[in-house]
């Protein structure tokens, strides 16, 4: 991962909104107004949040008929992983090395 995907990465998942829109998505994929009955603030900030996890490549989207179905990347979710645990790994080499 590059460090402005990172970025991307790291300010979407800095917002509770959001993660808490990519639990729902983790259940089953859904419309923006789908996702929006389980919050109390208005549709264009629920399409916000969306535009950022889009932005940061969480999500992805589908044209149907007139809606958009959001669903939860589980590839880049396997990239975030796979970036803590190579962190990790060094971090402990590192440790190690001293």
């Amino acid at each position: 991962m590059e460090g402005d995907s990172l970025n991307d990465l790291f300010k979407a998942l800095s917002d509770p909104t959001r993660r808490k829109i990519l639990e729902l998505l983790k259940e089953k994929d859904m419309s923006a107004g789908e996702i929006a009955e389980y919050f109390d603030i208005s549709k264009p900030s629920i399409s916000h949040h969306l535009n950022i996890l889009k932005n940061a490549k969480l999500v992805l989207w589908e044209k149907d008929g007139q809606n958009i179905i959001y669903s939860i990347n589980t590839t880049a979710m396997q990239e975030i992983v796979k970036w803590i645990f190579d962190f990790n790994e060094r971090s402990d080499e590192d440790a190690e090395g001293k």
